[in-house]
């Protein structure tokens, strides 16, 4: 890799449910002018549907939007051609997937580790979108606590990465590294 390959700007958004991450960054990249959704959510269900359906109006028709479930890796390393932004959202509905996919006793999942290598590289910015589910109450089941540790390291991990770490509070941004664009 040359030292003259330009390497994207990396932004995690984490907070609580309903914090304000997925609003902040879609304003975050508001002003960009090809950019990508890429959505980790699937239509489970009838409250999951109306979920995403909210978002879709939300984001309108400024983004072209990809959905992957389980390898977003794959999406990163295959982007269209002229693309500068990256909106991922969000990583803990994408670890729950893996979990509903590998079993919730599961510890490493191969797509971690490709989606970690794929951010290192990008030559696009990345907004990636979190929820913070460690300052919350102490699950009751062994599932739910595990989901809570997998998700925080994740989470300490690629805020380690990241160029910038915002975190919602209240729908307001709180800046916990780097700066705001």
């Amino acid at each position: 890799m040359g030292s003259d390959m330009k390497h994207g700007t990396i932004t995690l958004v984490t907070g609580g449910a309903r914090s304000g991450k997925s609003s902040y960054a879609l304003e975050s990249a508001r002003l960009r002018r090809k950019k990508v959704f890429l959505a980790t959510a699937t239509p489970c269900d009838d409250e999951m549907k109306t979920r995403i359906a909210a978002h879709r109006r939300e984001r309108g028709k400024e983004f072209l939007t990809i959905e992957e479930p389980l390898d977003p890796a794959r999406v990163l390393h295959t982007l269209p051609e002229g693309i500068d932004l990256v909106i991922v959202d969000c990583l803990t509905v994408w670890l729950g997937n893996l979990m509903h996919k590998y079993g919730v006793e599961t510890e490493a999942f191969p797509e971690i580790a490709g989606f970690l290598g794929a951010i290192k590289v990008s030559t696009v910015d990345l907004i990636i979108v979190t929820n913070e589910v460690g300052m919350g109450i102490v699950p009751d089941n062994e599932a739910g606590r595990h989901f809570r540790d997998i998700a925080g390291r994740l989470n300490a991990t690629i805020a380690g990465i990241a160029d910038n770490v915002i975190l919602m509070v209240s729908g307001l941004p709180v800046i916990l590294k780097g700066g705001e664009k």
